[in-house]
C-alpha cells in the first residue's frame, strides 16, 4: 500500500506524469541502453523503434500508480499477469529491477526538470518499487511453476523435426527436445519464447509464439508468419531467420510455455474468434478440445486475407469429424469459388467479421486473438450484447492491451 504522504503525491502529479508518460519511458529506454547495451537482447527492437514498447511502459506505470491512488476504474490485475508472464518468458529476474529503477527515476527528473522535487522522487520511487515487488513475486512463482529454479536459465534447446508450409508466408515448426527429455504440458493459448542470434554480432532476438499444436503430444508446434515490412519498415527480424534459416534438424532455444490466457476456459459453449496468424491458439484449442471434450459446442470465427493465407485452413474438416458440435464461420476480404473446397462445412463471408452474426449463448466463453483493432472491435461488440467481460479471454501479439483493460 502507498504510503499516505505519497499518494498525496502521486495523485497531484499524476496528470503531469501520464501527459508525459510517453516521453519519460523513451528518455529511460535510451539511458538504460545506453548504460547497459546487453539488455538490448531481451527486448523487441521492432517495437522499440516503432515506439509501441516505450507507450505499454508509460500505459503499465500511469494505470499502477492509479490504482494504488484509487484513480483507477480498470482492475490492475490483468495488467500485471501479462507483463509477469511475458518477463518470465524472457528470463528477467529480481536483479533486473533496481536498474529499471534507477534509470526511470533519472528518465522522470530529466523530463519534468525542477518539478521533481526530492519529495516528488521519493513518492513516485515507491510507486515503482511497489510494481516491482508485485512483479518480482509473481515471477517467481511463474518460475517455480515451470520448473525454472533459482538463478537457472529458461532456456532450452529444442530440435527441429519438420518444417511445413501452412499458407502464404506462414510455416509451421515441430519440435522435440535436443535432450530427450519430456515435453512439458502447457494450456491451449499459452506461448513459448524463441530466441535466435542474428547476423553480424548484432545480438540476439527473442519472440513470442503461441502454441499451436494439441497439449500432451510428443513434441511442440509453432506456426510463424513470415513479417515483411511495409511502409518503410524492416522485415521482421526472428521471422525471417526462422523462415529462411531453419530447417530440419536444426536447433532452437526456447522457454517453457507461459501466458495467463486459457482458450478452453469453462465448460460451456466456447466461441473462438481470431484473425491472421491470431488462429494459432484457437488450433491448439480444438486439437485439445477434440482429444478431451468432444461434445462441447465450439464455434471457430476467423478472418484472413483469402483462403491462400489462412493457415491451418487443411486441418479444419479433420476437426470438424472429431468434434461433432463445432461450427465455422470464416470471413475473407477476398472470396473465390472454391473457398469451400478444404472446408466444406464452413460458412464463408465477404468481408470484415461482424459482431452482430457471431452465434452466442447465454453462457458462452469467448477467446480472441488477432490484431489489437480486430479484438477491440469484436469485444465491444461483444459486450453490447451482453456477454460479460470477465467471459471475454484474448492473446495479444506484441505490447498493447485492450481498450479498458
Amino acid at each position: 500500500m502507498l504510503s499516505e504522504s505519497s499518494a498525496a503525491i502521486v495523485t497531484a502529479t499524476l496528470p503531469v506524469v501520464r501527459a508525459h508518460g510517453e516521453a519519460i519511458t523513451g528518455c529511460f529506454y535510451q539511458r538504460m541502453f545506453a548504460a547497459h547495451p546487453e539488455l538490448l537482447d531481451l527486448f523487441n527492437r521492432s517495437n522499440q523503434a516503432t515506439g509501441q514498447q516505450k507507450a505499454a511502459l508509460a500505459a503499465a506505470v500511469v494505470a499502477y500508480a492509479e490504482h494504488l491512488t484509487g484513480a483507477g476504474a480498470a482492475p490492475c490485475g490483468p495488467i500485471l499477469d501479462r507483463i509477469a508472464h511475458k518477463h518470465a518468458s524472457l528470463g528477467i529476474t529480481a536483479t533486473s529491477y533496481p536498474i529499471v529503477g534507477r534509470h526511470l527515476m533519472a528518465a522522470i527528473g530529466e523530463v519534468l526538470g525542477d518539478a521533481v522535487t526530492a519529495e516528488v522522487a521519493a513518492a513516485w520511487d515507491e510507486v515503482y518499487w511497489l510494481l516491482a515487488c508485485e512483479l518480482i513475486a509473481r515471477e517467481a512463482r511463474l518460475y517455480t511453476a515451470a520448473g525454472v529454479g533459482e538463478g537457472a536459465s529458461i532456456w532450452r534447446d529444442w530440435r527441429v523435426t519438420e518444417v511445413t508450409p501452412e499458407a502464404t508466408d506462414v510455416r509451421s515448426f515441430t519440435l522435440v527436445p535436443a535432450d530427450g527429455g519430456p515435453v512439458p504440458g502447457f494450456v491451449p493459448g499459452q506461448y513459448v519464447s524463441v530466441a535466435v542470434d542474428l547476423d553480424g554480432g548484432l545480438g540476439q532476438q527473442i519472440r513470442q509464439y503461441s502454441l499451436s499444436g494439441a497439449p500432451g503430444a510428443d513434441h511442440w508446434r509453432i506456426t510463424v508468419k513470415r513479417v515483411r515490412g511495409a511502409g518503410g519498415a524492416p522485415d521482421g527480424l526472428v521471422s525471417t531467420v526462422l523462415h529462411e534459416r531453419v530447417a530440419v534438424g536444426d536447433t532452437l532455444r526456447l522457454s517453457p510455455p507461459f501466458g495467463e490466457v486459457s482458450a478452453v476456459a469453462g465448460d460451456g459453449p466456447l466461441v473462438l474468434v481470431s484473425a491472421g496468424i491470431g488462429l494459432t491458439p484457437a488450433m491448439s484449442a480444438l486439437e485439445h478440445l477434440a482429444a478431451t471434450a468432444p461434445e462441447r459446442p465450439v464455434v471457430l470465427v476467423h478472418a484472413d486475407r483469402d483462403a491462400a493465407a489462412h493457415a491451418h485452413r487443411d486441418a479444419l474438416p479433420g476437426l470438424y469429424a472429431k468434434l461433432p458440435h463445432l461450427r465455422l464461420k470464416l470471413w475473407y476480404e477476398e472470396t473465390t469459388e472454391d473457398d469451400g473446397a478444404a472446408t466444406p462445412t464452413a460458412e464463408v463471408a465477404r468481408g470484415r467479421v461482424d459482431p452482430e452474426l457471431i452465434p452466442l449463448s447465454p453462457d458462452t466463453h469467448v477467446h480472441l486473438c488477432g490484431p489489437l483493432p480486430f479484438m477491440n472491435q469484436i469485444r465491444g461488440g461483444l459486450l453490447r450484447r451482453g456477454v460479460p467481460v470477465e467471459r471475454i479471454a484474448y492473446e495479444v501479439f506484441g505490447p498493447g492491451m485492450l481498450r479498458g483493460v
